[in-house]
């Protein structure tokens, strides 16, 4: 099998890593702001990522020659390893829990705030257990001043979300216009009736599309000629834009007032909260936080028992036994994750919780809105967990637990892709430079403090 056993090479799977662990919920929150069921996404996620373990298991897990101290992948599927074995299935257990709870933070208090208290508990608690259990191969006094850096980020990180969720209240207070901006079409075109199109006078009024929207435009949408610019119509009824209706193609669509279409702004945040699949408003910030607080407790577990499973640190195996390699421990966690998220989104189609509409299994197989979104989530985070894997068993789990460190990433995209800090005071923009410095810190001391296994 293949492995990996040099320093540099492991901190270069460790840096693919963070950008794939940080970039897929990404795609989660795109998905669930466009209205699809957060059940439907994290199924399909789920079954890409367990065909992503199975390729690593059955390629990298199955190359070169197997010997006695060191098998194939296949071949170790045979043996007497039960212990490990259980260990690697509670891991998969609690990363699937984890994500779930993730899941639905990400929808309450956005992806940079889920991600820095997820991740931070992640590192402090992961980090500081597989230190001890790898018998201080990471070297702790670059190590936990790098945890140290975590937890000021965290604690930054906190002030810069109060302070971005009082910019918002700001921008709603100063809205001058009341009436639901569906209700103003209706007024501007009664006979709409809240469809995408109106006719009046032989011209067209278009409901407008958010930003989230134009970033993933199905093929459907295409061959249907919608491959203008999509922007939220401006909260002035005045301000509706009209366009010639020609042959059921859309031309360019432009705005006279395209300020109240920009990320951040408060018709942006109305039209959000239509369109997305979890309702937001309504739900304690404090509810959300703790959602992101079981997440980041479940994140803090995976990973030692990742460890446990490969390196059995209690002596658990026979005598003679050689460890789990880390494809197939990386195959049987898997095994578990897939079967615990089919359980518990199955169940959550029949009955779902935070306001959510009922589905099916039947709605399910039929819903391909999206899909390809969750699917690519799914590949992205199989490929950052085995990267991950690999190369904390080449230098050192505590290390590898830098790539908890989502919110470098995730921040990123919350700033480019969702509008998370569009608008928002100069206050907010210096904690939340003042949180990812912080963050890059750390990552650099955990990275450093790297040491080859022997």
């Amino acid at each position: 099998m293949f492995e990996v056993a040099d320093k540099m090479s492991a901190i270069v799977l460790m840096i693919v890593a963070l950008w794939c662990l940080g970039s897929w919920p990404a795609f989660f929150n795109v998905l669930e702001r466009r209205g699809r069921l957060p059940q439907h996404t994290y199924l399909d996620y789920a079954i890409s990522s367990y065909l992503v373990a199975c390729l690593v298991a059955l390629t990298l897990g199955e190359a070169g020659p197997s010997s006695a101290s060191h098998p194939n992948f296949l071949e170790q599927l045979r043996q007497e390893n039960f212990p490990s074995v259980v260990f690697a299935v509670l891991g998969g257990l609690a990363l699937c829990l984890g994500n779930i709870s993730m899941q639905y933070s990400l929808a309450l208090v956005g992806i940079s705030l889920t991600e820095v208290v997820s991740a931070s508990i992640a590192v402090v608690g992961g980090t500081t257990v597989n230190y001890f259990l790898d018998k201080g191969l990471n070297k702790a006094s670059i190590l936990f001043p790098g945890v140290a850096c975590f937890l000021f980020a965290v604690i930054i990180g906190s002030f810069c979300h109060a302070s971005n969720e009082a910019d918002k209240e700001a921008k709603f207070a100063h809205t001058t216009e009341t009436t639901s901006v569906y209700n103003l079409l209706d007024e501007a075109s009664p006979e709409s009736s809240r469809t995408d199109y109106s006719q009046e006078n032989g011209r067209s009024i278009r409901r407008g599309k958010s930003l989230l929207e134009q970033w993933s435009l199905s093929k459907a949408d295409v061959e249907g000629g919608i491959t203008g610019k999509y922007e939220y119509l401006s909260d002035k009824a005045q301000d509706f834009v009209k366009y010639e209706y020609v042959s059921g193609k859309v031309p360019e669509l432009t705005y006279s007032d395209e300020s109240s279409s920009t990320a951040g702004s408060a018709a942006y945040l109305e039209h959000l909260e239509e369109v997305r699949a979890i309702k937001v408003r309504g739900h304690s910030v404090m509810f959300g936080l703790s959602v992101a607080f079981l997440a980041g407790a479940c994140y803090a577990l995976f990973s030692p028992l990742f460890n446990l499973a490969t390196n059995d640190q209690f002596h658990l195996l026979k005598k003679g036994v050689p460890h789990l390699s880390v494809y197939t421990t990386f195959f049987y966690f898997s095994t578990a994750f897939l079967l615990l998220a089919i359980g518990i989104n199955v169940y959550f189609l029949y009955n779902p919780m935070m306001g959510l509409p009922k589905s099916s299994l039947t709605a399910y197989f039929k819903d391909w809105k999206g899909r390809h979104l969750a699917v690519l989530a799914g590949i992205v985070c199989g490929v950052g967990n085995a990267c991950q894997f690999m190369g904390g068993q080449a230098a050192g789990y505590a290390a590898a637990d830098a790539v908890q460190a989502l919110p470098l990433v995730g921040a990123l995209w919350g700033v480019l892709l969702f509008g998370e800090y569009h608008r928002s005071s100069r206050k907010t923009y210096a904690l939340l430079g003042a949180m990812l410095l912080m963050f890059m810190v750390a990552v650099v001391a955990l990275m450093a403090s790297s040491t080859e296994r022997s």
